[in-house]
């Protein structure tokens, strides 16, 4: 069983900020392949189904971001799951709008989603897909930034890049990271 994870804030007010592409991944994943409905758990909300074969396992924590490990880490505690088959989708501030990478391990960064994780778990070794948000240029204007709504224009590469992302899933459970970059790169090429 694989857990993916999209980071992101609860309120309704929020949904549409940059700090919650995290969720909005998860949430197109759920819906392009079929998954159950939410329901409540872990200090989450939880939906099951397979890609490929493969059970999967969805979970936003709606613990607020800094406080995401207090929801994954009991998730990963009750169904038993190795690091290795934890990946959580977050916003990344040093990635160009619509970029994505893929790494295992590594420090916070100064997110404080992943620093939540890394605190619970005490360990970095799992796998983030890191989602480009672009940089406000201003590291005083980091917060405000992350914690605004995409803008209209950002819809252009916004919403292409999620379905992408979605799309290309099967890839990602298959663990074939470059296959799974490269396939959202191509899906999302103007």
């Amino acid at each position: 069983m694989l857990l993916l994870t999209g980071l992101g804030n609860p309120e309704s007010g929020m949904q549409a900020n940059r700090h919650n592409i995290g969720f909005m991944a998860i949430d197109r994943i759920a819906q392009r392949h079929g998954f159950s409905p939410w329901r409540k758990r872990f200090r989450g909300e939880i939906a099951e189904g397979t890609i490929e074969g493969e059970k999967i396992l969805l979970l936003k924590p709606m613990t607020y971001m800094n406080l995401s490990g207090e929801s994954v880490q009991p998730a990963i505690a009750f169904y038993k799951i190795p690091l290795d088959n934890l990946i959580v989708f977050h916003d990344e501030l040093d990635l160009q709008p619509g970029r994505i990478r893929i790494k295992k391990g590594g420090g916070a960064a100064g997110h404080n989603g992943l620093r939540s994780i890394d605190k619970m778990m005490g360990n970095q070794d799992y796998w983030r897909v890191r989602l480009g948000i672009g940089h406000p240029g201003d590291k005083a204007r980091v917060a405000g930034y992350v914690l605004s709504n995409f803008s209209k224009q950002d819809q252009e590469w916004l919403e292409p890049f999620i379905d992408a992302a979605a799309q290309a899933s099967p890839l990602l459970v298959a663990k074939n990271w470059d296959a799974y970059m490269s396939k959202i790169a191509l899906l999302t090429k103007e």
